[in-house]
């Protein structure tokens, strides 16, 4: 990372805001959900100030739930703590143009209290853990994620005053691999495209799937960090473009009861030298540290899935034959398991099929690394592929309720061997403030369950 090229070089900045082309720059870093958060800065002052020193950000932005009320149970952040700053220093190596937005850049921030330390609980700052962890080994981690989304012809205010009911997509049927489907909306999907790689992300393609007005546009993979950086530009980016056309469009995991928006993560490892080393000679044509790499996946998919799946609504998506897994299982080009092994040789890898389109990616990449870790140093064996139906098959399932997710990561030996007890219990707080504000919400479901026949 340290000798890698940025997007936009910090002198290319200093000379577009010399021209005047560039003359505002967003320092954000991602919170909790994965959402980017910060400021925006006059360009100039953010180059004769903040490259070097950084600013402050007020530490409850990682201590409030998705509606941005602040709650008890953390501890970093209270009340009682006074909710003071953490400092955002710049990582140049993810400053970009932000074609979306007239002249614009942004840069992520790492997050860290006044003495340096950094901020432990924050995604970004996990993922680096867990992939130094991954270094001492010798090794690199590269990610590619596939976010789905669906897209309606209504604007966010009109959805929102709407109460999100009665909604337009934007196609009417299923349009999986439809050419005239994506056509449909192409001016939309040409400009995610190709704004998105203005600001130095690479598309590889966008297709339709099977949700009424849902699509897919998928990026090249790159090493871990950078993917989920890239990952969280784009997600807030797909969101301003829509905005600006006059549509909107979710990345929630299951927006209604038909197919739901997926995040299948792919995950390959590199040795120091560049070369990938899950290939090999051993059974189904892996090497022995895959193997123990994608046992370790296996043994910690159940306590991670808080990692995978955040929210009440993401284990909606868990239904069997919904191309959502629910089995712990992996195999060779399977999509009915959480795990699946694609590619040949130098691109041999697997897939985590357990994440929705509302997944963190740096708290899930972080944990494909932290489970493939704690194969290997145990030296975990992996079990026979499923070949068949997993869904039907003789497996472990994974949790179908936040609630027994967040018992087995507070409860995980292997968790707390990865993160540390701080980050265990932090995520642990979120998921109970999380299941604390479902609980006290009355449904539309018990609305018309109950309104009139009970």
């Amino acid at each position: 990372m340290a000798d890698r090229k940025p997007p936009l070089a910090l002198d290319e900045l200093r000379a577009l805001v010399a021209s005047g082309e560039i003359d505002t720059v967003v320092l954000a870093f991602p919170d909790m959900q994965g959402r980017l958060q910060g400021k925006r800065f006059a360009a100039p002052f953010f180059l004769d100030e903040v490259v070097e020193h950084g600013t402050e950000g007020c530490n409850y932005l990682l201590a409030v739930d998705t509606d941005m009320n602040t709650v008890d149970g953390y501890e970093m952040s209270s009340w009682e703590r006074g909710y003071g700053d953490f400092a955002m220093h710049p990582d140049l190596t993810t400053l970009r143009r932000i074609p979306w937005h007239e002249g614009t850049a942004l840069v992520i921030a790492d997050l860290a209290w006044d003495e340096g330390r950094p901020v432990v609980a924050a995604p970004r700052q996990i993922l680096r853990a867990q992939l130094e962890r991954l270094a001492e080994h010798g090794l690199t981690a590269h990610v590619g994620t596939e976010l789905e989304f669906i897209v309606f012809k209504d604007t966010y205010e009109q959805a929102w005053d709407s109460g999100y009911h009665g909604l337009t997509p934007a196609n009417q049927y299923n349009i999986d691999y439809s050419v005239l489907g994506t056509g449909r909306i192409e001016p939309l999907l040409r400009r995610i495209r190709n704004e998105m790689t203005g600001a130095g992300l690479t598309v590889e393609s966008a297709k339709g799937e099977c949700n009424p007005g849902q699509h897919e546009i998928v990026f090249k993979y790159d090493e871990a960090l950078v993917t989920c950086d890239q990952h969280a530009v784009y997600k807030t980016g797909a969101k301003e473009i829509a905005a600006q056309e006059g549509v909107s469009l979710t990345f929630m995991a299951k927006y209604n009861e038909r197919e739901g928006n997926s995040c299948h993560i792919h995950l390959s490892l590199r040795d120091a030298d560049g070369r990938g080393v899950m290939a090999g000679d051993g059974p189904d044509g892996m090497s022995p540290l895959m193997r123990h790499f994608l046992a370790g996946q296996l043994a910690a998919l159940r306590d991670f899935s808080l990692l995978y799946a955040p929210t009440v609504n993401s284990y909606k998506r868990f239904r069997p034959g919904s191309f959502a897994p629910t089995a712990v299982a992996w195999g060779h080009d399977n999509r009915t398991c959480a795990l699946r092994v694609v590619g040949h040789g130098p691109s041999t890898r697997f897939e985590n099929r357990l994440p929705g389109g509302d997944v963190n990616p740096y708290l899930a990449v972080a944990g494909l690394v932290a489970a493939g870790l704690h194969g290997i140093e145990q030296r975990l064996e992996l079990p026979d592929p499923c070949t068949g139906n997993a869904y039907s098959g003789d497996y472990e399932h994974v949790p179908t309720t936040l609630r027994d997710a967040a018992e087995l990561w507070e409860n995980s030996p292997i968790a707390k061997a990865a993160f540390g007890d701080a980050v265990v219990a932090h995520y642990r707080n979120m998921a109970r403030v999380e299941l604390e504000a479902f609980d006290s919400a009355v449904t539309d479901w018990e609305l018309r369950r109950s309104f009139e026949r009970m």
